[in-house]
């Protein structure tokens, strides 16, 4: 395997705290090389390997993320280049954010359910993982937001049906990124699942 790396790019991966030995690794998972086996034999290789998780370049089951592949990327161009730091676009984030409920008390089809916990939190933190689920390249936005919107949906659909406050259930959204809970609702969405709804009662009813 050959890298070339020229004085410009090295001075770029320096500026941008990227040493060889991670673009090396980074090489070695595009080509499917297994860093576990080496992580057994290395505790040196394993400590950088951990380094390329914690700079988001490969994901915890090591995979290259969207940045980890531009770094690849910029190592094959030619003459001046610089190192495009991935950032999602905060809207992406808010849009999420705001379909997060915010705790477990809702309405839903004329029917009151009474809660007691706070559902959206950590805001800050939330935004670092949900960045960064975006950056392992597997989802994008719509995807998170889109499974979200089903999940709250089929907990206040069965809430209806089973007159019991299934939104109680709902993990906080830290939890839920960390979780990844979201992974099987985008499934369900994929496969073109759909949610049978509720009917509407004849009157409000308070739980």
């Amino acid at each position: 395997m050959k890298l070339n790396v020229t004085l410009s790019h090295f001075e770029e991966l320096v500026k941008k705290t990227y040493s060889l030995d991670l673009v090396f690794l980074l090489k070695l998972v595009e080509e499917n090389v297994d860093l576990s086996a080496l992580c057994e034999e290395s505790a040196r290789v394993c400590a950088l390997v951990q380094s390329l998780v914690r700079k988001g370049l490969i994901t915890e089951e090591h995979k290259l993320t969207l940045q980890g592949e531009e770094i690849l990327r910029f190592i094959e161009t030619e003459g001046e280049a610089r190192i495009t730091k991935k950032k999602a676009p905060d809207t992406d984030f808010e849009e999420w954010w705001k379909a997060y409920p915010g705790t477990d008390t809702f309405t839903h089809k004329g029917m009151k359910f009474s809660g007691h916990r706070t559902l959206r939190q950590s805001k800050e933190d939330c935004k670092i993982k949900f960045d960064k689920i975006l950056l392992e390249g597997e989802y994008v936005a719509a995807d998170l937001i889109a499974a979200l919107n089903y999940d709250v949906l089929q907990k206040k659909e069965n809430s209806v049906k089973q007159r019991s406050n299934k939104l109680t259930y709902m993990q906080n959204s830290l939890t839920y990124l960390n979780q990844r809970s979201y992974e099987p609702f985008i499934e369900l969405i994929r496969e073109g699942a759909k949610i049978d709804e509720a009917n509407k009662p004849a009157g409000g009813t308070d739980i």
